[in-house]
């Protein structure tokens, strides 16, 4: 199968190409201009493969949670390019994708929320597929549960605005990545868990996008 993913749901602008198992990818720091990079790097990406868009069978994304902004544009393009093409897409949790981006077993997935929040699970992996032992959620630091049992390792940039939420081993660097999304999503469509672009929805996890005033004077 041949497939684009596709990934927005931090600072960091990916896209990846999965072409019959093979992966090609390419990430930039894109700040807030997402928008602006992710098509041309999926154009340059397709070039240099030397492959057209018409050849792409799926398009997969990171669905959240993230940045609202970077959700809703990386589900906008998995979109587009779906709709045009009657497509099936992926959508594949950015905790997950993190996760596997990290190269461990037992991973607390934790990014920065903001407004003293961070997007929380505690994943463990089985084959191909992810399990949570917390599920995702929106919750401030002090009262995020700690996973089950021991050998867990944190990941994601909500370690760097928060501590190590008594983790001994965390990686803040860390990051979603399309590459991450396609490899989870590969086995899903090959298994035909695709879905119509109609259905292919971001996950927020917190509808608030920023504090009031009074709630910023009250921190």
């Amino acid at each position: 199968m041949n497939f684009a993913a596709v990934e927005t749901s931090t600072e960091w602008c990916s896209v990846a190409l999965w072409l019959e198992g093979e992966l090609r990818t390419m990430e930039e720091r894109a700040g807030h201009r997402h928008g602006e990079l992710l098509m041309p790097m999926l154009d340059a990406l397709l070039a240099g493969a030397g492959v057209k868009i018409a050849a792409l069978q799926a398009v997969a994304f990171g669905a959240g949670p993230g940045a609202f902004t970077g959700l809703r544009i990386a589900c906008g393009v998995a979109q587009g390019l779906a709709f045009a093409r009657a497509l099936p897409v992926c959508a594949v949790s950015t905790l997950e994708a993190l996760a596997e981006d990290s190269g461990f077993t037992r991973v607390v997935a934790c990014l920065d929320a903001r407004m003293g929040e961070v997007y929380y699970s505690a994943l463990e992996k089985h084959g191909e597929r992810w399990r949570e032992r917390v599920p995702a959620q929106c919750v401030a630091p002090s009262r995020a549960p700690r996973p089950p049992g021991e050998g867990w390792v944190g990941c994601g940039s909500g370690f760097a605005a928060c501590g190590n939420l008594g983790l001994a081993t965390v990686y803040p660097a860390v990051h979603p990545s399309a590459a991450a999304v396609a490899r989870l999503a590969a086995p899903r469509l090959a298994a035909g868990e695709g879905v119509d672009a109609a259905h292919a929805a971001p996950v927020y996890l917190r509808d608030k996008v920023a504090l009031t005033t009074q709630e910023r004077t009250n921190r």
